[in-house]
């Protein structure tokens, strides 16, 4: 019996050591993922980021765009440019979000307080901060802000390391063009024109703008001298109303708040050279929101300027 009493106890003795020897080696093993890392090559160099993001800071409302359509809520941002905190389509989602500046004048201060482990910005809009923004936390910057923000999402994956979940986004998205493209038809024939009203600045855009981008990926024809493989033409005065022209027109008005761009649309659209125009007088001038045909600039807006084509091309 005690010869039994003994094996029975050494037996016991040598399960427990193997539990002790197998929860050690599966907390061994999850605190390397945890130390796993990986290193992302973007405008300014190359940033490694050491596990998975979980603070993350955006300094460009496109990237703040992309982030939440890959389902993660930063915990700073770029406040709107319409002079509000944020846009009105993004709002809910940034309820719990801190503002951090501008995207021409980002609060490092503000940026630091959040302990960040990662930030992501512009080399457009932050470059010459950079340098102390890398001091905060690993910092990873696209290289501009055009209209092929698709491009900007990629980088934006890759940084918070989700890449699988950004390319089904994307995917989402293009599948959607096909669609459309498709169900439009031949009314993708018909010449879009663009036009943004601003204090103090009229422009006509071209094909490397937000909205620009969209109307090419659906193969919508444009006016010839919109046709361009540029961003806009800049301080249009009213001898250039006849470029306006087209089969359709769209409009939008980036108002800050002193309503002077409200009065400068107000005064061209109501020019007799504007009514002149084939599309004033065939009554297919629309105006349209500029967050998001223009400045807001990312995925979620993308989508919603799609839901607006649909409208006005059913």
């Amino acid at each position: 019996m005690k010869k039994l009493s003994l094996l029975l106890i050494t037996f016991m003795l040598v399960l427990a050591a193997c539990g002790k020897t197998e929860e050690k080696s599966t907390t061994s093993s999850e605190d390397k993922t945890k130390e796993e890392s990986y290193t992302v090559t973007h405008a300014m160099g190359e940033t490694t980021i050491t596990g998975e993001p979980k603070r993350i800071v955006v300094l460009t409302n496109e990237g703040v765009e992309a982030v939440l359509a890959m389902g993660i809520t930063p915990v700073g941002a770029v406040e709107a440019f319409t002079g509000d905190t944020w846009y009105d389509h993004t709002a809910d989602q940034l309820k719990d979000t801190k503002a951090v500046g501008t995207e021409s004048e980002p609060s490092l201060e503000a940026i630091a307080a959040l302990k960040p482990d990662l930030i992501i910005g512009n080399k457009m809009r932050q470059e010459k901060v950079y340098d102390q923004l890398s001091k905060i936390a690993p910092t990873v910057f696209a290289e501009t802000l055009r209209g092929d923000w698709q491009e900007n999402f990629k980088l934006y994956s890759k940084a918070i390391n989700k890449e699988e979940v950004g390319q089904e986004k994307l995917d989402a998205y293009n599948n959607r063009i096909e669609e459309l493209k498709t169900s439009l038809g031949d009314k993708t024939q018909q010449k879009v024109s663009m036009v943004r009203f601003m204090a103090g600045d009229v422009r006509i855009y071209h094909k490397d703008s937000f909205s620009g981008v969209i109307l090419e990926q659906l193969g919508f024809a444009r006016p010839a001298d919109q046709d361009l493989p540029d961003f806009a033409e800049k301080g249009v005065t009213k001898e250039r109303i006849p470029a306006m022209d087209g089969d359709i027109l769209f409009y939008f008005t980036y108002e800050t708040g002193d309503k002077e761009a409200s009065k400068l649309e107000e005064e061209w659209i109501n020019d007799p050279l504007f009514q002149n125009l084939e599309v004033a007088k065939a009554e297919k001038v629309f105006k349209v929101d500029d967050t998001i045909w223009n400045t807001a600039g990312g995925y979620l807006a993308a989508e919603l300027m799609l839901d607006d084509l649909e409208t006005y091309f059913k």
